[in-house]
């Protein structure tokens, strides 16, 4: 991986659903949601206070994150896609 987030920033990895739904109904990918869910592949160097102390990030690498439908920049590298956001943009941690 050649992706190193700056700052506060996160990259994360987009978990996709099934190609197939209940009742086998195939769903193109036009047609498709974005998803909400992605894994922490990296962290930024972290976002600093008002006294140029580094804040902790609250998230870690390997956590299933739930993030925002449009929030982000997507990024391919290497055939994958990946999401680069803020880490307040990130909704909530799953597990």
């Amino acid at each position: 991986m050649n992706i190193k987030p700056l700052g506060d920033r996160v990259l994360v990895e987009p978990i996709k659903e099934a190609e197939m739904k209940k009742g086998g109904i195939i769903i193109p990918d036009s047609a498709k949601e974005r998803p909400q869910e992605g894994k922490v592949i990296a962290l930024g160097t972290g976002k600093l206070d008002d006294n140029g102390k580094v804040i902790p990030f609250n998230v870690k690498k390997g956590d299933t994150v739930l993030m925002p439908k449009y929030g982000g920049t997507e990024v391919k590298m290497g055939g994958k896609e990946y999401q680069i956001m803020r880490e307040e943009d990130i909704l909530a941690v799953i597990g």
